[in-house]
């Protein structure tokens, strides 16, 4: 059981992580259509997001500890599944999102698009899975 003024990070976190895919979709569509500063604020706006996203969520499992999974049988079985390469993911974007961001504002486009053809769909995953290991962990098969 979760006390009660940790309660609110869970679906705060995972709105964070909603939010931030919300906004990469949004980016990526700006870009393909060459609104350069339309791309530019969606992207910040995610970096913004991811960045609040892991103080809160490192803040909350400080505080609060581990959450366990009480999903059985199948169910746990995909709980991991998901999760794993989400977890390993999470670790693997941080410095991608850095360099791409930084290519990016320094205007280096032909380094940025080589590498956020693989930040982006990575970072999609890690956001998505993020708000699905909430639903799983918190409205699926809550703790009591």
């Amino acid at each position: 059981m979760i006390a009660e003024q940790y309660a609110y990070f869970p679906p705060l976190i995972a709105g964070l992580n909603g939010t931030s895919a919300a906004l990469l979709v949004t980016g990526r569509y700006m870009i393909a259509r060459k609104r350069m500063a339309a791309h530019r604020a969606c992207m910040l706006a995610a970096v913004a997001c991811s960045a609040l996203f892991l103080g809160c969520y490192v803040y909350f499992h400080a505080h609060v500890g581990d959450i366990l999974f009480l999903g059985q049988g199948f169910w746990r079985k995909i709980y991991f599944l998901i999760l794993i390469p989400h977890v390993t993911l999470a670790i693997v974007i941080v410095p991608m999102v850095i360099i791409s961001l930084s290519r990016g504002l320094r205007a280096r486009y032909d380094r940025h698009r080589a590498i956020a053809r693989w930040t982006y769909p990575l970072w999609m995953y890690v956001s998505v899975t993020g708000v699905i290991v909430y639903f799983m962990l918190y409205r699926w098969f809550p703790h009591s």
